[in-house]
């Protein structure tokens, strides 16, 4: 994709104009894959890489404005995956009637590409919370520790997400303050590894996906579906597989419709080998289809939960300084 010219928007801001195609960025942004975008007016707002960005969408055009000065946009093209091949995406999902469904009314939705550790901390924090509640326990993270970014004049303060070593240090009460409850020392104990260098994040790109999964599942309050999602939406293993209750419940529906309960470890299998070889894709399309087309009665109140009922010995959290059991 070219590069367009920049305008200037005032003082210490920058403007884009985007030609866009195949792109939902409702969808994308306010689908349950990222905490920080929300809903100003009739554009999306959020903090990318330490800048406050907003896109008005036009339709066949973006209109984005950043407090970041300069030519490099890679950042933010690199975070929204604009370099996406879409159309080879799609081809890639088994032509079945469920799938062919959810990819006519989400045509358009992609991964975005985020940083691991906001991504980690975010999905430690969704444990049996929805997509709103999420949003705002993460808003409080940022506001509480999080660094001020720039903004335009005039504009409310925004904040960049705190650093691992930031929360490390802030310890488990004013977690809680943040509205985590039981899942403060499970972010604590995890921000305390990352700062400590007991795993790195960064690191885990360069492993296998087995590899780093096991890594992930290391950590407090990580199970299989908090490791997965943060797999799929910050590292971009293309198999890794979320299932949580709206995916439980839709390939239940759709590919077991006779059996009267189906295990969280028989979905995984199928799922592994149904979907192709972009089936973490296939996955956001089914959640957003579930999510969005189906109804909450049809799913029971599930929302972008962490939890799947009954769970497994290891996908439950695990409490800091607990020894995690094998299944």
């Amino acid at each position: 994709m070219s590069q367009p010219a920049l305008n200037p928007a005032g003082r210490g801001t920058s403007v884009r104009e985007v030609p866009i195609r195949d792109y939902d960025l409702s969808a994308t942004l306010g689908g349950g894959q990222a905490f920080r975008w929300h809903r100003v007016d009739e554009a999306w707002e959020g903090v990318v890489s330490g800048r406050w960005v907003r896109i008005e969408d036009g339709g066949r055009q973006w209109r984005i404005v950043t407090t970041h000065e300069g030519s490099d946009w890679g950042w933010l093209d690199h975070h929204l995956a604009l370099d996406e091949d879409l159309a080879a995406v799609l081809a890639t999902f088994p032509d079945d009637e469920p799938m062919r469904a959810a990819m006519a009314a989400c045509r358009g939705l992609r991964l975005l590409r985020q940083d691991p550790w906001e991504c980690l901390a975010s999905f430690i924090c969704s444990s049996s919370k929805q997509v709103v509640q999420i949003q705002g326990m993460v808003r409080l993270l940022a506001e509480r520790f999080g660094e001020p970014v720039k903004v335009p004049p005039g504009h409310p303060p925004a904040w960049a997400f705190p650093a691992a070593e930031r929360l490390a240090s802030a310890g488990e009460g004013a977690l809680r303050e943040c509205k985590l409850g039981f899942r403060a020392p499970y972010l604590l104990g995890t921000a305390r590894a990352v700062a400590a260098g007991a795993i790195d994040l960064a690191g885990l790109r360069t492993q296998s996906e087995t590899a780093a999964r096991e890594a992930l599942l290391a950590l407090p309050g990580v199970g299989r579906k908090v490791a997965d999602c943060v797999l799929l939406f910050a590292y971009g293993f293309p198999g890794a597989f979320p299932v949580d209750v709206w995916i439980a419940k839709a390939l239940q529906r759709f590919y077991f419709p006779r059996a009267r309960r189906v295990t969280p470890a028989r979905l995984q299998r199928f799922s592994a080998t149904h979907f192709g070889s972009r089936s973490g894709y296939a996955q956001q399309y089914l959640f957003q289809y579930a999510r969005t087309h189906l109804g909450r009665a049809w799913a029971a109140g599930g929302e972008r939960r962490v939890d799947t009922a009954p769970a497994t010995v290891q996908d439950r959290p695990v409490r800091p300084g607990a020894r995690r059991q094998a299944s």
